[in-house]
């Protein structure tokens, strides 16, 4: 699986390594993604998805229902992992 939040779409960005003689060396900036687990309660399953902070932040701001439907409107999420209560 690849470093892409399922909720907001973040995805790793490159950049440089700037030393102290300005040489610059490419590198990439991850996103801080974790993969948790959450009770979907309108469809009384558990599902399991790849979010970034930003993402968690997102889910608790507007309800996970709202972040998912916000989510595969605009292609974030392509499969759910679920998992039957």
């Amino acid at each position: 699986m690849s470093k892409i939040c399922q909720i907001t779409g973040k995805k790793a960005m490159g950049g440089n390594n700037v030393s102290h003689s300005k040489r610059r060396t490419k590198r990439s900036f991850d996103v801080n993604l974790f993969r948790r687990r959450f009770y979907w309660v309108e469809q009384d399953v558990w599902i399991e998805l790849n979010v970034s902070a930003a993402g968690l932040r997102t889910i608790n701001k507007i309800g996970l229902n709202n972040a998912l439907n916000q989510a595969i409107e605009k292609g974030f999420i392509e499969t759910l992992k679920v998992t039957e209560v």
